[in-house]
């Protein structure tokens, strides 16, 4: 698994490898379906931390019907009285294309940070340290 972005003691680029060019496209909008009441608890558990998760603000509709196929596929897995490892490791082996796993993530250089808090600027804080010394603000 690749180090993340910080941990590089200098850029991949100056290490003499290759910057690939990016193609871009536009995104469009994405509607999220409801996942289905019918399915087992952890494929339910699975497809609403998917709509939470960071990952997320890449999914396309094609995702989320992708996303939707596997969560339906683990459903009858799960319910399934006689289960397969094969049918389980291509389950797992398609939700590593959706991102899901951090180590996922990092194969393909994208990086959920923390949100970084809001804060007032210097000059927001020093125009209110100016009204309350005036008295203005009550």
């Amino acid at each position: 698994m690749p180090n993340r972005s910080e941990d590089l003691a200098r850029p991949r680029e100056r290490k003499g490898s290759d910057v690939q060019a990016v193609t871009k496209g536009l995104m469009r909008e994405v509607k999220v379906p409801n996942g289905d009441r019918n399915w087992h608890p952890i494929a339910k558990r699975l497809w609403d931390s998917l709509k939470s998760s960071g990952q997320a603000d890449f999914y396309q509709n094609s995702d989320w019907a992708f996303a939707y196929s596997l969560c339906e596929d683990l459903s009858y897995y799960k319910k399934s009285g006689k289960r397969s490892g094969q049918m389980l490791q291509t389950i797992y082996s398609a939700f590593e294309r959706l991102l899901v796993a951090e180590g996922d993530r990092r194969r393909v250089r994208i990086e959920l940070t923390e949100p970084v808090p809001e804060q007032d600027t210097a000059a927001v804080l020093a125009i209110a340290d100016y009204k309350k010394d005036l008295g203005l603000e009550a």
